[in-house]
């Protein structure tokens, strides 16, 4: 039990010194920060929306072939960059 305790107060000791660490060292202030997380938050959540939308319309295509009888043409997907 007691190595149990040690170990939580040991963790939320770490927590909150890693919180103020982040806090002393960040490098804009508050509100530019959360803007710019809030920003690059919208612009995966767009890329997303985009990225469903052209999958959508190639099943449908995909759909409309197979209801035609023409053969389907599968497309491998693309290696992610890195």
């Amino acid at each position: 039990m007691r190595k149990i305790f040690a170990f939580l107060a040991g963790l939320l000791l770490g927590i909150l010194a890693g919180g103020v660490a982040a806090l002393l060292l960040a490098p804009q202030s508050g509100p530019e920060l959360k803007r710019r997380i809030q920003d690059g938050v919208q612009h995966l959540v767009e890329e997303g929306k985009s990225a469903a939308e052209a999958r959508r319309l190639e099943l449908e295509s995909q759909l409309e072939s197979f209801k035609q009888g023409r053969p389907i043409v599968l497309q491998a997907a693309s290696p992610q960059a890195e």
